[in-house]
């Protein structure tokens, strides 16, 4: 009966364009050796209203704490298994009946993702194929979970303006593959966006308040469109570029962005709060961006800890929380 209930309530999301595909989630990592215990995160998680989680990798300790929370789960595949599971449909039945079936009545899973940020690369052919195999494999189990895939900004040759978002020439053949799979099941495209890198690779033609959702006088046009955010910028630059390969229809969820708190200039504490509370309280508004108007755009922070085993800088200091659970800065989760 359980799992009858996510199938329906899976087919009552997508009848409904999509309609269920909202709200805030965070990206919660594994790179620490001192992170707190799966049961106490989520604790954690469950004290801040927080009930979307994205995790990289099936983790059995994890996935049982998250049993009966009620929380929702985008779960990855390790990059390194895509090969296995592209060229083999009972490696990915295996996968499924492994990561997936023991725990589908307790865990609320949104997606599965084939990867991270492997396209463009030398494994990126192998995401289609591993995508198609999960999903027959999650069809046979009787749990018709969502699969997708998450790609950074590197997969656009061009995103400005944003109109003129295209896919690089290296890659328009494999995402002209996963958006036809996509939008013919009616399943969203993962993004990983990050202003803050946009900003600190061009300073001097990416001002801090249009990154921050600061306040920009002037903003930019774009035809009829203006856009006075960089998030809004960058994630229509993709959904231009999906609309050139017949992708009109494909959704997306932005499965990271964040800003840091340390690591270099702009890294900073005020700077990271002021982005993370102005991105929540841009996309639960409902208005959308300029080229999608009216949708709100689910949406996952990176990250919930600062992870000590990540390169130093600012990739270990993206962390809403530390290790011992306190805040780094203050986050207006929505009640």
């Amino acid at each position: 009966m359980e799992k009858l209930c996510v199938f329906l309530l899976t087919i009552a999301c997508f009848l409904s364009n999509n309609s269920c595909v909202r709200g805030i989630g965070v990206n919660y990592g594994f790179l620490g050796d001192n992170l707190p215990t799966p049961a106490n995160v989520v604790a954690l998680l469950k004290s801040r209203n927080i009930n979307k989680i994205r995790i990289f990798e099936p983790r059995a300790d994890v996935l049982t704490a998250l049993g009966g929370s009620g929380i929702e789960v985008i779960l990855g595949v390790r990059n390194e298994n895509l090969q296995e599971l592209a060229s083999d449909a009972t490696a990915a039945a295996r996968w499924v009946n492994t990561n997936v079936t023991p725990y589908i009545s307790s865990v609320k899973f949104t997606c599965i993702t084939a990867g991270n940020e492997v396209i463009p690369g030398t494994i990126a052919g192998n995401v289609l194929g591993a995508m198609q195999n999960l999903d027959a494999a999650l069809n046979a189990a009787n749990s018709p979970i969502p699969v997708s895939t998450a790609v950074s900004m590197q997969i656009l040759a061009t995103s400005f303006p944003p109109s003129n978002g295209k896919f690089s020439d290296e890659v328009t053949p494999v995402m002209q593959g996963i958006t036809g799979f996509l939008a013919a099941k009616k399943f969203p495209l993962l993004l990983n966006a990050y202003p803050f890198f946009a900003r600190t690779g061009d300073p001097t033609n990416v001002p801090l308040d249009y990154a921050l959702f600061a306040g920009n006088p002037t903003g930019i046009n774009d035809g009829s469109l203006h856009y006075v955010n960089l998030f809004d910028a960058m994630v229509d630059s993709v959904y231009s570029a999906l609309e050139k390969v017949g992708g009109s229809t494909v959704d997306m969820v932005i499965s990271e962005t964040g800003w840091p708190s340390a690591g270099n200039t702009d890294a900073t504490v005020e700077n990271a709060q002021t982005y993370v509370n102005n991105l929540i309280s841009h996309v639960t508004s409902g208005n959308g961006t300029p080229r999608r108007p009216g949708k709100e755009l689910e949406t996952y922070i990176f990250a919930l800890f600062n992870e000590n085993l990540k390169p130093a800088g600012v990739e270990m200091n993206f962390g809403l929380y530390r290790p011992d659970m306190t805040e780094v800065y203050h986050v207006n989760f929505p009640a």
